[in-house]
């Protein structure tokens, strides 16, 4: 059996990585030649961007074709339940099982035997209603016209944001499904990820779809979203889990909402 190939050789070898990802993270299908090997998995995260660039552009396309038919907060809610189906709610159960554990939990091991639970408690119930709930208001408040590059931006940079964790705190669990993926990012991976991020921010500055303001803000307040989970991760477990970045990408993705919502609304112009 030949040995897997480093991280930066080959085209063919960097197609692996990000179906890799893609198998990971969604339900989408991938060729058959890709094939699957665990180790694949600790490099495929600078491919999370990426990811959610696919998922976004799937949930736009959902919303701007539900939008033609529809009112603008049953075309946000047709979306939000693709982008769903699409992750197998992946991120969404990640942000309960942090509710659930960071809730009732207050000794870093009791924390970490919570989250294990395939259970969902009060916190993680509550939770992730507020979670769906702020964040089908926020898109459904945003100008139609802004809903399509919202998702397109959110996404993509949301999992950039939690790629972050990888690269600079450690994997507190002995085993667990993000494991393989777990093992310490190099920076030019999370470079690789963050260019990738960085092309729809360009592409929304570009074609006039926000004022630079909301762009500044939405990255700011997601920015900071991280920055406050990943404080909390560090005191109370000294580090992260998968469910961990889960909550990152599901936070900060709706703070972006709301940081493009903030320079729309009227207050803001006050």
């Amino acid at each position: 059996m030949s040995a897997v190939p480093d991280a930066g050789s080959g085209l063919r070898y960097q197609l692996r990585l990000f179906f890799t990802a893609l198998q990971f993270f969604t339900r989408l299908p991938v060729p058959r030649w890709v094939g699957f090997d665990a180790a694949w998995l600790q490099h495929a995260t600078r491919y999370f961007p990426a990811v959610g660039i696919l998922v976004g552009m799937a949930c736009a396309i959902v919303y701007g074709l539900a939008a033609l038919v529809l009112p603008q907060v049953v075309a946000v809610l047709l979306s939000t339940a693709a982008g769903i189906y699409l992750t197998g709610g992946f991120h969404e159960d990640g942000f309960a099982d942090v509710c659930d554990g960071f809730g009732g939990g207050m000794q870093p091991a009791r924390i970490l035997e919570i989250m294990r639970d395939s259970r969902v408690g009060a916190y993680g119930v509550i939770g992730v209603g507020m979670l769906l709930g702020l964040k089908l208001a926020a898109l459904a408040s945003l100008p139609s016209i802004q809903v399509m590059p919202a998702l397109l931006l959110a996404h993509p940079v949301s999992r950039c944001l939690a790629a972050g964790l990888i690269w600079r705190m450690d994997y507190v669990r002995e085993e667990g499904k993000a494991k393989p993926l777990a093992q310490q990012m190099s920076t030019f991976e999370f470079a690789v990820a963050a260019l990738t991020a960085f092309l729809p921010v360009m592409l929304c500055a570009a074609m006039g779809w926000f004022a630079w303001q909301g762009l500044l803000l939405a990255l700011l307040l997601g920015f900071a979203a991280t920055l406050f989970l990943a404080y909390k991760f560090q005191r109370r477990i000294g580090g992260y889990t998968g469910d961990c970045l889960g909550a990152v990408q599901q936070l900060s993705e709706i703070a972006i909402y709301l940081g493009l919502l903030a320079a729309v609304s009227p207050a803001s112009s006050l």
